[in-house]
């Protein structure tokens, strides 16, 4: 990979998770300090379920100026948002609805709507928030790593990974047999932190060859991540880091 990544490895499961939930609350306090306000990119799956839910409690939450937070979603599910497969679902019940976090503030993918519309509704809520026509700079963009080398909704060989121009696609994704929204990969790099949070041995193999192999976007979409202005950080448990990454 070309992009200086920032490598983290905890010793285990519960320094990851408390070691990730403070990398976002450091973020947030960074953002809004220096920009009046933290936007953020939630990612879904099972990894961020307890990283988010350390996140909501008092000790990191109470240092945080919530009605400065603005919370987007790198990508979501075609289901209504209070299917269980549903990112925002997951988002919400371990972390969103546990803060003193204005409404107003959660800005949702439409996963109940047309895939193709929501996907243009989402793209077009993002430019009005930013008031930019080129791709914003989020403070934040969580992703995750699929044992398949996906991150966000890019999966192997899918047509939004060569997506240039438009920052949200929808992408029928066979391998699941569903649809999905997805931010693409122009989007996600122009944030100014981009971070994976990985976890456990069975992401070892994956991790390495995205992390050490030869680059091949089209078969592990992850090394598409390449923020051209900002920071790339890879967290991860020992057991994904395996024997090939050391702690750093």
């Amino acid at each position: 990979m070309t992009t200086q990544a920032h490598i983290t490895v905890f010793p285990d499961q519960v320094h990851f998770i408390a070691g990730a939930a403070e990398f976002m609350a450091a973020r947030a306090a960074e953002a809004i300090a220096a920009r009046g306000r933290w936007t953020a990119a939630l990612a879904g799956g099972g990894t961020p379920r307890p990283i988010y839910a350390r996140l909501a409690e008092a000790g990191l939450a109470q240092g945080i100026d919530w009605t400065r937070v603005h919370f987007f979603f790198g990508d979501e599910r075609c289901v209504p948002p209070d299917d269980p497969r549903s990112n925002y679902h997951m988002a919400r019940a371990a972390l969103l609805a546990h803060l003193p976090l204005p409404a107003a503030n959660v800005h949702r993918i439409a996963g109940e709507e047309d895939p193709a519309l929501a996907a243009l509704a989402y793209e077009l809520e993002i430019q009005r928030f930013f008031r930019s026509a080129a791709a914003p700079a989020f403070d934040l963009i969580c992703l995750g790593m699929g044992d398949n080398g996906h991150t966000a909704s890019l999966f192997p060989g899918t047509a939004s990974l060569r997506e240039q121009t438009r920052w949200v696609v929808p992408q029928y994704v066979e391998v699941m047999q569903s649809w999905r929204v997805t931010m693409t990969a122009p989007l996600i790099n122009a944030a100014r932190h981009v971070a994976f949070f990985v976890e456990g041995a069975g992401k070892a193999a994956m991790l390495q060859r995205v992390l050490a192999g030869p680059y091949d976007p089209d078969v592990l979409p992850a090394q598409l991540i390449q923020p051209t202005a900002g920071q790339l950080h890879w967290l991860m448990d020992a057991a994904a880091a395996g024997q090939v990454i050391n702690a750093t």
